[in-house]
Order: C-alpha cells, then sequence, then structure tokens
C-alpha cells in the first residue's frame, strides 16, 4: 500500500441480503486487498443479512470502481462515506 497524496480515507459499508453473493463479494474485495487497511463482518441472522465494513486508504477513482463492483453483486448493497480530510 504505497501512500500518495491523491489518496483518501473511506469507509465502504456493506449488506449482504443473499449469503450466495459472499464468494464473489470476498473474490472482489481480494483483487482490492493492497488498499483495504481494515474489515468487519457481523452476521445478523435474526434479520438474515450480514453487515461489512471496509476501510480503504486509496485514490478516490480506486474506491469508487470498488464501490461500484460491489453494488452490481445480487443481494448486495454498498455506500461509500469519504474522509473530509484528503492524504
Amino acid at each position: 500500500m504505497a501512500t500518495q497524496t491523491s489518496n483518501r480515507i473511506a469507509h465502504i459499508g456493506i449488506i449482504v441480503e443473499d449469503s450466495g453473493a459472499v464468494e464473489r463479494l470476498n473474490a472482489t474485495l481480494h483483487q482490492y486487498a493492497p488498499y483495504i487497511i481494515g474489515r468487519m463482518g457481523i452476521p445478523c441472522p435474526t434479520h438474515g443479512v450480514s453487515v461489512i465494513s471496509v476501510i480503504l486508504d486509496a485514490p478516490a477513482d480506486i474506491i469508487s470502481a470498488l464501490s461500484g463492483k460491489l453494488g452490481m453483486l445480487k443481494g448486495v448493497g454498498a455506500k461509500t462515506l469519504y474522509a473530509k480530510v484528503s492524504q
């Protein structure tokens, strides 16, 4: 993970409603592993979903690309929040 002046800190909040999407989700996240500085997953069995938080240190275009790919997965919702300060 190289720090660049154009890197941003961002949080991608993910809700997985279809457990069949987990393999594709993990494969997608693995492609962006060099930019991921933290990840936490919490299963919510009473609601039948899982909630995942991913923290990134990456250029804005990389963050946007990952969020877009995650949002296109069936049964997966993703939203991105950027820190107000950039590096």
